[in-house]
C-alpha cells in the first residue's frame, strides 16, 4: 500500500510500506494552500517535473535537510547543482531508473520551463512527467504541468498506470475538458485532480471533471483533501 498526501497545488508526498518517502514538485514557502500543520519527518527522493518556482522551490531545502536525491531533467539538475545540490539524478524523457524502492520513468509533458533568477528568465530544460512503479508492481502517472497530448495513449499502453494525477486548473495547464480526454487516453482506474484552486485563475474543479467522465464509470475521480493522507 502507498500513503498519499496532497500538500496543495501540485505537491504530493508518497510514503511506501517500507517507510520511504517520495515528494513530487515541492512548493512550500509561498504556497498559499500548503497545510500549516504539516512537517516532513523523512524524504528519500524528490521528483521535479520542471523548473517553475511553484514546482521546484522546496527541492533544495528538503534535499539538504534529509539528504534526499533530486531527480530532474538534465538542465534543471545542473541548475540545482549550481545552487548547492549534492545528490541529483539528471535524466531525460524516455529514461527509466531504479531510485530507492521505485522505478521512475520520465515522460513527455507539453509546458514551458523557465527559471526566474536575478530578474532574468533562464532556460530550465523541458517540462516532463513521471511514471512511478511501486514495489507491489502497480504504477502511477504524474503528468506534471501539461496540455493533453495524443501520446498519453502510449503512456497508458506502455506502463498501464492504475492511478493518474492530472492538472485541471486551466490557464497554465489543461482544464477539466482536456483532463477528461487524457483519462480516455490513459484509461486509469482512478484519477486525482491537482493544480487547481491555488490562485483565482486556476478555475477548473474536480466536479467538472467528474461530470465530463460520467460516461466512463470505470474511471473514478478521486478528489483529495489537502493535508489529509489517503491509502492507495
Amino acid at each position: 500500500m502507498v500513503e498519499i498526501t496532497w500538500l496543495g497545488h501540485a505537491t504530493f508526498k508518497f510514503r511506501l510500506d517500507n517507510g520511504e518517502v517520495i515528494v513530487i514538485d515541492p512548493f512550500i514557502d509561498g504556497n498559499p494552500v500548503y497545510p500549516k500543520n504539516h512537517t516532513f519527518d523523512r524524504v528519500d527522493t524528490i521528483l521535479v517535473t520542471h523548473a517553475h518556482f511553484d514546482h521546484v522551490q522546496g527541492a533544495l531545502p528538503l534535499s539538504r535537510k534529509f539528504g534526499a536525491r533530486i531527480v530532474a531533467i538534465y538542465e534543471t539538475a545542473v541548475w540545482l547543482e549550481s545552487k548547492g545540490a549534492r545528490n541529483t539524478l539528471a535524466i531525460n524523457k524516455g529514461c527509466s531508473r531504479q531510485v530507492g524502492s521505485v522505478r521512475v520513468t520520465m515522460t513527455q509533458a507539453l509546458h514551458s520551463s523557465g527559471i526566474q533568477e536575478d530578474g532574468k528568465m533562464l532556460y530550465g530544460g523541458e517540462a516532463a512527467g513521471y511514471v512511478v512503479r511501486v514495489p507491489d508492481g502497480r504504477s502511477f502517472y504524474f503528468a506534471g504541468d501539461t496540455a493533453v497530448f495524443g501520446d498519453m495513449e502510449l503512456i497508458g499502453t506502455l506502463y498501464r498506470p492504475e492511478l493518474a494525477l492530472l492538472p485541471i486548473g486551466d490557464t497554465f495547464t489543461m482544464g477539466p475538458a482536456e483532463a477528461a480526454m487524457a483519462c480516455r487516453l490513459l484509461k486509469p482506474k482512478k484519477v486525482i485532480p491537482m493544480h487547481f484552486g491555488t490562485m483565482p485563475q486556476l478555475e477548473g474543479r474536480p466536479e467538472q471533471l467528474a461530470e465530463l467522465l460520467r460516461d466512463q464509470p470505470e474511471i473514478q475521480v478521486w478528489t483529495l483533501e489537502i493535508g489529509k493522507p489517503v491509502t492507495w
